[in-house]
């Protein structure tokens, strides 16, 4: 019998901005590493493909459709992609091996909620309570 805790998946967000400072040759370096490292992971079953966002977008709220997202430069979403690990520790310790660290992005991991949302139970979008 194995000790292994069963596999969830986690999304990650690539966030920011590259680094100023840095050349493009130094920026391609990266991104080709981090191709390089992503398809090892995916080979290994640790991560699932996810996708890079294209600039533009809209935003759609009870107020209607307007053009968007508009977000400070650390608040860019540039892409998400998929970790499957034990925990979320386990999905953060993957995540920081990622080389596009090393010119200025980041990334933020949320476990996946699997349950269906109810009105009943506190979630992302519950307002906090006094």
């Amino acid at each position: 019998m194995s000790n292994n805790p069963p596999k969830s998946e986690y999304l990650l967000l690539s966030r920011g901005q590259w680094d100023r400072d840095k050349s493009p040759q130094e920026i391609q370096a990266a991104i080709d590493a981090f191709y390089t490292w992503h398809a090892q992971l995916v080979a290994e079953g640790k991560f699932k493909p996810g996708q890079r966002l294209a600039t533009g977008g809209k935003v759609v709220s009870r107020s209607g459709i307007t053009d968007g997202p508009y977000s400070e430069a650390k608040e860019v979403i540039g892409g998400y992609w998929f970790i499957v690990a034990g925990s979320l520790d386990e999905a953060a310790a993957i995540a920081a091996d990622n080389p596009c660290l090393a010119c200025g992005l980041n990334f933020v991991i949320r476990p996946i909620e699997t349950e269906r949302a109810s009105a009943f139970r506190d979630a992302n979008e519950t307002p906090a309570r006094g």
